[in-house]
């Protein structure tokens, strides 16, 4: 959570730094700036940021506001546009700069393109986004738009592309700020190349001064490692620096310090982390909501949910997960219940997240009764269940032993989405459930749900043998069968066979004469 914190922190600080949008005149040029969408009266901003379906045209938008006789400004689509941004509506945010860029009167700026090019990269990917920057002018790839490549480079988890860049900026002189290396850190701590931080900074401290997001990255290390020495020493630079911590920064302490059952410097920490939080940076109560948990501290849970209610009209999905979830772990069972409750009164989501919690919660607790019931109500309630609630119901059959319904929710949770990440010690699991009761019937549809998802190995096939060999059977040309999976045979392959080849052959099933035909 604290990496996806600092993440956010980081996408900020990009968003200020590229000069998306020319300065606001503050007098002249024709009329008063609007605040968008604000004080009820007809703007450009409030027609745009009302289009709330993709499929309508930002462009069209526009060109009717210009018939209607109004003018159109540049400051204003960019603030239009990093409105709409903000609510990651990126397809009419790109609209409305390739409109911009086809107007003779409207001058751009490097700035403009990168913002241009970081939208291209999230409506229509990475090649798309690689494209426009090659097009671009030499004058236009500068270092506000290689800026913007690298974080897509970022986003997608491309280390090779993303330091050959950093090459290119270095030999053009523009690693001149720290957002790059920001980046570089960010991708490092993500793809868990921790080895290659303390390198990033030596090489950013040489060309540029590091920011308190520098710091909270180089804190986030510290915490993987769990080295609390080297976090007290960074975050002493931090001070001797006179660079000002935030709450993440003090977050990202205080987790370290729980993690390392130091509950003195934890509740100092604690208590200089609410002091940075405001309504400004909501999602620093989650984080409270979490510590607070961690630590044991009841009270401090209820009191700062008490506070997070005063502070915000309407609570969102993300804050009554957390909270539920922290009332879970801190035994509050029934108040999680009626928290609940009040959540599904309120919700328009219908998000199967936040009733997810409970639901493992009843499984976690040996009540299946309770969590098939609970299931029930959600269909009821027209929560569409996702991925996790299909896996929390396989597990929770799996510990009742129920093969058949731990096949039929491990199915739907694969047909739930598009592409399965496959979860070995799940795979693993119900294998060997279907091992102990010699289910070869349900090993072999077993193997036809994971075939169907792309994912059939030398291991899944020698679970499949186990099977058979604690049955007493003999599987029916399973050589073959790995064949045609393109799936080698390894040496437990071989003494499997060879073990089962002294039994009784197996009948073959429906499911096996399917699969064979």
């Amino acid at each position: 959570m604290l990496l996806r914190l600092i993440r956010s922190s980081l996408a900020a600080t990009r968003l200020l730094s590229t000069k998306a949008a020319a300065a606001v005149p503050t007098s002249g040029g024709g009329g008063a700036t609007e605040k968008i969408g604000g004080g009820g009266r007809d703007t450009l901003g409030r027609r745009l940021l009302s289009m709330v379906y993709p499929k309508r045209s930002a462009v069209i938008t526009i060109r009717k506001w210009k018939e209607e006789g109004h003018v159109v400004r540049k400051y204003e689509l960019n603030r239009i546009v990093r409105e709409l941004r903000k609510l990651k509506r990126y397809k009419h945010a790109l609209e409305i700069c390739e409109w911009m860029t086809l107007q003779r009167d409207i001058k751009l700026l490097p700035g403009d393109y990168a913002v241009h090019l970081d939208l291209i990269a999230k409506v229509r990917g990475l090649t798309s986004a690689e494209k426009f920057f090659e097009d671009l002018s030499e004058k236009m790839r500068g270092q506000a738009t290689c800026s913007s490549l690298l974080h897509t480079y970022v986003r997608n988890k491309l280390p090779a592309k993303a330091e050959a860049l950093m090459e290119k900026m270095s030999e053009c002189g523009f690693l001149i700020n720290v957002l790059p290396y920001n980046h570089m850190l960010n991708l490092y701590i993500s793809s868990g190349q921790l080895e290659k931080v303390p390198g990033m900074i030596k090489e950013l401290k040489k060309n540029t001064s590091p920011d308190v997001v520098t710091y909270n990255l180089w804190l986030t290390v510290c915490g993987s490692l769990n080295d609390v020495e080297t976090a007290e020493k960074v975050f002493l630079q931090l001070k001797k620096e006179k660079i000002d911590p935030d709450w993440v920064t003090y977050s990202t302490l205080t987790n370290l310090y729980i993690k390392m059952k130091l509950p003195e410097k934890a509740a100092s920490t604690l208590k200089e982390m609410e002091k940075r939080t405001s309504r400004k940076n909501r999602v620093a109560y989650s984080s409270l909501l979490s510590l607070h948990t961690n630590m044991g501290n009841k009270d401090e849970v209820h009191r700062t949910w008490k506070k997070m209610k005063s502070c915000f009209q309407k609570l969102n999905d993300t804050e009554y997960t957390c909270m539920i979830s922290s009332l879970v772990k801190l035994g509050q069972f029934q108040v999680a219940e009626n928290l609940y409750n009040e959540w599904e009164t309120v919700t328009g989501t219908r998000d199967a997240r936040v009733p997810n919690i409970l639901l493992a919660a009843y499984i976690n607790r040996d009540q299946m009764e309770m969590a098939e019931n609970f299931y029930n109500r959600m269909v009821q309630k027209d929560i569409k269940p996702c991925y996790t609630t299909w896996e929390i119901l396989t597990w929770g059959y799996l510990k009742q032993m129920q093969m058949d319904e731990v096949l039929d929710c491990f199915k739907k949770a694969i047909g739930s989405v598009k592409k399965w990440d496959p979860d070995a010690r799940l795979v693993k699991e119900v294998f060997k459930k279907l091992e102990e009761q010699g289910n070869i019937e349900g090993a072999e549809q077993m193997l036809v749900v994971l075939q169907n998802a792309g994912h059939v190995t030398t291991e899944i096939y020698n679970l499949l043998l186990r099977t058979y060999a604690n049955a007493g059977k003999m599987p029916p040309i399973i050589a073959e069968r790995m064949k045609k999976d393109d799936v080698e045979l390894d040496s437990d392959t071989h003494m499997l066979i060879e073990r089962t080849s002294k039994m009784c052959v197996s009948e073959v099933s429906k499911l096996e004469q399917l699969f064979l035909s």
